[in-house]
């Protein structure tokens, strides 16, 4: 694990368009949650996403997409989007998020200049029919599957209070260390009043309990990152993420919902006395 801390920032680049009716997802048009919808966003403003990412220290950019997964469209466009990104921001890892993905359509972004790829299990196999009924949790696994098969970074992680057990935790867990994943990014659910499910039932410490338990059972992942929910979970006590094994974060702006400035997560970590990672390993 680096002792130096890996920032990575997310492009939303195609908003609430999804049939999915994931609960956990205020994207899914069939809860009509208050959120901006979009079917693409403009190239010029990624690309000054890309360089305000850039200049506040991030290494990883996530081209996010809203659907359940790539289809030849959206294939298109996540690949015109990586080429005008290279061309602004050579320094950044682009990462893509495009749901579930064939080996073929793997290796296309991978043309494009695409270094890794991100498609999260959220839960365990055996809980997620209780979030998800419109496709299968092997679906997920299989296209972390296609992503080492295709050579590129495997990026897969999941969500945290979501009314699931702790065995679930662990069960999720384990099918994640069977991936082999280089970056596992922990989620913790953020609610949306137009969602079914009930708010997050984690408290501070065992939300930092299961940062440590996910360092433990991936322990030849290169980057745990506390992703979404990081904000409204840890508050104030954000900077203990780090003791409890966390060595990534994603800075600035979520999907649906806000982060906090980047230069308050700059100063963070210099109080700390923590470096930011500066190359990919």
């Amino acid at each position: 694990m680096s002792e130096k801390i890996f920032l990575c920032s997310i492009c939303n680049i195609n908003s609430g368009t999804c049939l999915e009716d994931c609960k956990f997802c205020s994207q899914s048009v069939r809860y009509k949650a208050d959120i901006e919808r979009f079917q693409h966003k403009e190239i010029k403003l990624i690309q000054e996403e890309a360089i305000n990412a850039r200049d506040n220290g991030a290494l990883g950019f996530c081209l996010v997409t809203a659907d359940k997964g790539l289809n030849e469209k959206t294939l298109e466009f996540v690949c015109n989007v990586a080429k005008a990104v290279q061309e602004v921001a050579p320094e950044l890892r682009l990462i893509a998020c495009n749901g579930t993905a064939t080996l073929k359509q793997l290796l296309t972004l991978k043309e494009a200049g695409i270094k890794a790829y991100n498609h999260n299990l959220e839960t365990s196999e055996s809980f997620y029919k209780e979030i998800c009924t419109t496709h299968p949790w092997s679906e997920r696994y299989e296209t972390c599957q296609n992503v080492n098969e295709a050579g590129m970074v495997l990026i897969t992680g999941g969500i945290f209070g979501l009314g699931e057990t702790q065995e679930d935790r662990l069960s999720m867990l384990k099918s994640l260390a069977s991936l082999n994943p280089t970056s596992v990014p922990i989620n913790f659910y953020h609610h949306n009043e137009a969602l079914s499910l009930a708010p997050n039932p984690l408290k501070v410490d065992e939300a930092l309990n299961l940062i440590k338990l996910t360092r433990e059972m991936i322990p030849d992942a290169e980057r745990i990152m506390v992703a979404g929910g990081r904000e409204l979970m840890f508050g104030e006590r954000q900077n203990e993420i780090f003791n409890y094994g966390a060595n990534s974060i994603v800075i600035g702006n979520y999907l649906t919902t806000s982060g906090r400035a980047m230069n308050k997560d700059l100063d963070m970590l210099q109080s700390l006395g923590l470096e930011v990672a500066k190359k990919v390993n």
